[in-house]
């Protein structure tokens, strides 16, 4: 589990072990920036199972693949059953939703119940529907939880998307229209469902309703605040503080869709011969689908943008392609021989580094092979950019396997047709997802401090200091214990809460740290590699030793590490 995934699990760890599940806390730091419904999914899941890294996982998994059935399931019901199986194929199998659930943030769960609403809305708006109430509270039902899941968007984006349907197809002003939404009983489930935590956390975290439109370091407003303005309005306008997030250019944003939809995004164009005319319910579907997707698109346009913000568009698209590909003939076979041409040359790269690398040797971890270009860390893949030949040593195992897919990707997308083309295709990348989690473990030592964690186990008992941002150490808390100090780490996800009134003392200063280091009580500093002769040279000569090494990050003590 990499310092990301661990910060949300020892979040949930925390309110597992003090029975808050209102307030989330880290380090016993006030953490106001996510919704909790997560949260609480995996508190549960430890009450059943253990405190353990893969039942953190666990939400994840199982919203993408409840997701999965999902999308079937609509496709299904628009069209016929061929069309719900490739729309289910297309999304269980696309790199974006893989990627984007290899660290647990929320979207998965926000993109299940965002496509469970608006199918919800189309299901209540279908004439040939009786249960329109039924859906309308399905809707409402599922709106209100995604609030809790990931904050208002889970209401804005929905919103827009309607909008645009009703607009293009012409019924926004059809009192029908409306009368099949039941407003009222939707609104008052609605906040039945999500008001009451906004409420209680409101009231636990004073001051309430302050409407203040900036912040700045030393400012503390509150839950209400923090939460509605900063977190809600300030970020979408790209002016909250702290400001502890990149943003990806707008065209990137939209064009590396053709990546998170791959392999399926080569049969874009066979979505051209769907019906698009909202006279039945398969041109409704489609239409509402590809307003869905514009939706999502347009809204961030206006925003900050990270890569796996338009999750929510995966299920529209991969209806609208699964749909697609559902009719045969025109571009298809063109859209095969693209994905086998694309394959075969993944497949000559990985022969030619496995070639250029056979005889390199592969000392310690991959950390020590690695370069660092942080230019690129806003982007999601951003870490490739540090692969270097000698790193490539270290990854024999996961591209043979990589290597392995992509010919028999390349053979059977080139070979076979229709369904069978699919098949092959979608084997191709479940193998080449396998060879990308073996990737993940040989990254473990350089993405996760979970050795670090481990070797302080070990280790005579000591309070831990760690140098620089919490958050990209949290697994040391997961894996070690949750408290630990910080030295120069006063910014990004902890620097509000920081401010609280009765916020801990665990942010020190170098200062602080000189005089810590005095103590005779026992002390371990975490720390980069790169940092160490930062930190002897602030010592001087006070003892210092240096305990271990792992992934490119160091243990240092005040005393030996035997007593």
């Amino acid at each position: 589990m990499d310092d990301v995934d661990a910060f949300q699990a020892q979040m949930a760890s925390n309110m597992y072990h003090s029975g808050d599940w209102v307030t989330a806390r880290m380090d016993g730091v006030l953490y106001f920036d996510k919704a909790p419904f997560k949260y609480w999914v995996t508190v549960i899941l430890y009450y059943l199972l253990g405190v353990h890294d893969w039942v953190a996982r666990i939400p994840s998994a199982l919203s993408a693949i409840l997701l999965t059935w999902l999308v079937m399931r609509f496709g299904r019901w628009a069209i016929n059953k061929e069309a719900g199986i490739y729309s289910g194929l297309v999304i269980s199998t696309c790199i974006g939703l893989f990627l984007f659930t290899r660290i647990i943030i929320p979207d998965v769960m926000l993109t299940l119940m965002m496509a469970l609403g608006l199918w919800a809305f189309l299901r209540a708006q279908d004439e040939e529907e009786p249960r329109s109430l039924l859906w309308a509270s399905i809707m409402a039902a599922s709106l209100a939880v995604g609030v809790l899941v990931k904050g208002f968007v889970a209401l804005v984006l929905p919103c827009v998307v309607v909008f645009l349907y009703l607009l293009v197809s012409q019924r926004l002003l059809r009192r029908e229209t409306w009368r099949r939404m039941h407003l009222l009983t939707g609104s008052l489930l609605f906040l039945l469902i999500a008001a009451p935590w906004h409420i209680l956390a409101t009231l636990h975290n004073p001051p309430y309703l302050d409407f203040t439109m900036h912040g700045g370091p030393g400012q503390y407003h509150g839950f209400f605040w923090f939460f509605f303005i900063n977190e809600q309005v300030l970020r979408f306008l790209n002016t909250r503080y702290p400001r502890d997030y990149d943003t990806v250019p707008r065209f990137l944003f939209w064009t590396l869709h053709l990546v998170w939809l791959f392999p399926w995004s080569v049969y874009i164009p066979n979505v051209a011969r769907l019906n698009f005319r909202p006279i039945d319910r398969a041109g409704r579907a489609t239409l509402f689908a590809l307003c869905w997707c514009a939706g999502v698109l347009l809204f961030f346009s206006f925003s900050t943008t990270q890569e796996y913000y338009s999750m929510p568009l995966y299920p529209a698209a991969a209806f609208l392609i699964g749909a697609g590909m559902a009719v045969q003939g025109g571009p298809i076979r063109i859209g095969s021989r693209i994905v086998s041409v694309i394959a075969a040359l993944g497949a000559v790269t990985i022969i030619t580094v496995l070639v250029l690398t056979w005889g390199l040797p592969a000392p310690g971890d991959i950390s020590v092979a690695l370069t660092q270009n942080r230019s690129l860390y806003k982007l999601s893949m951003g870490h490739i950019g540090d692969l270097t030949l000698g790193a490539c040593a270290y990854l024999r195992l996961p591209l043979v396997v990589a290597g392995i897919a992509c010919l028999l990707g390349a053979i059977g997308a080139w070979r076979l047709r229709g369904a069978q083309a699919f098949l092959a295709i979608a084997a191709m990348i479940v193998i080449f997802f396998q060879a990308a989690r073996l990737a993940l473990v040989v990254f473990d030592p350089y993405m996760s401090s979970r050795p670090i964690a481990e070797a302080l186990n070990r280790l005579p008992q000591g309070e831990v200091i760690i140098e620089g941002d919490y958050n990209s150490r949290s697994s040391i808390s997961f894996y070690h214990k949750d408290h630990a100090l910080i030295l120069n780490g006063r910014y990004f996800v902890l620097e509000y809460g920081s401010y609280a009134p009765d916020a801990p003392k665990v942010f020190i200063d170098d200062n602080d740290f000189l005089g810590i280091w005095k103590r005779p009580d026992r002390y371990y500093l975490v720390t980069t590699n790169e940092s160490v002769s930062r930190v002897r040279t602030l010592t001087k000569d006070l003892p210092m030793y240096e305990v271990t090494s792992a992934g490119g990050k160091t243990i240092l003590s005040n005393q030996p590490a035997q007593p």
